[in-house]
């Protein structure tokens, strides 16, 4: 390890011990407090705003403080969210409900992936197909078109197709299978959906809203948590911090 990165590391462990402390003061009178769990929280980044310039005003009340600009939440109140979240999603589950899971950013894709295979849900992590809530009728029949092409060429029926058409078929199915493979087993509407950064799947928030779909979503300090119905105020691009909470909820909702 290079002078700099353990420099750098030392600084971020020193900062993750502050945290703990402010967050300690601040809930000192509450002995429900997990601090192994803050300190987990903590060193995975979990506690990360954006810029103070940037926060929205619904947000102040997550922010326990204000470093070199950055909004610094305030983890216990991230808990009883997170706790929160964790409770609907397992009442879905045990009812055999689906979640439709949606993470599109790099540090999100393959812990998305992972966690809704896991549990069988449905995931978006490529692009969000307009439509797929609001004319899901629509959206489905391309997903069939799709699950068919995929069993014909296993089957061998497209065998029939010369080279340049087969071409052509190969190119619409990648396309498809970029849009659809984490939707092709979705054959109803979700029974809520779970968005990682609901700024950057604005689409995705206003479909679910306009069809009453209940929406948990990890937000950052620059959204707007009235528009969820089940916020959990975090750091909502890091792959540390996305892991982590994937991974509680796993472990609450099993």
């Amino acid at each position: 390890m290079t002078l700099d990165s353990e420099i750098k590391n030392q600084s971020s462990n020193e900062e993750a011990e502050d945290i703990i402390d402010e967050e300690s003061e601040e809930e000192s009178s509450e002995e429900t407090t997990d601090l192994k769990e803050l300190q987990e929280m903590t060193e995975v980044g979990l506690f990360y705003g954006k810029k103070k310039s940037k926060t929205h005003p619904k947000m102040k009340k997550f922010v326990l403080t204000t470093r070199n600009g950055v909004e610094i939440f305030d983890l216990t109140e991230t808990i009883k969210q997170l706790d929160k979240a964790i409770v609907f999603i397992k009442e879905i589950n045990e009812k055999k409900g689906k979640i439709l899971v949606v993470g599109t950013q790099p540090a999100a894709k393959a812990a998305v992936k992972d966690f809704s295979e896991g549990f069988n849900f449905p995931y978006v992590t490529n692009k969000w197909v307009g439509g797929v809530l609001t004319n899901f009728g629509i959206v489905r029949k391309r997903v069939d078109k799709f699950s068919k092409l995929k069993a014909d060429k296993e089957s061998g029926r497209l065998a029939k197709y010369n080279k340049k058409e087969m071409s052509k078929i190969n190119r619409e199915m990648e396309k498809m299978d970029f849009l659809f493979s984490g939707i092709e087993k979705m054959d109803a509407m979700p029974n809520a959906i779970l968005i990682f950064n609901p700024k950057v799947h604005m689409t995705a928030l206003r479909e679910a809203k306009k069809m009453n779909i209940p929406v948990v979503a990890i937000l950052n300090s620059d959204s707007d948590p009235k528009t969820i119905d089940y916020p959990i105020a975090a750091n909502d691009n890091a792959e540390k911090s996305i892991k982590f909470i994937l991974e509680k909820i796993k472990e609450g909702v099993k």
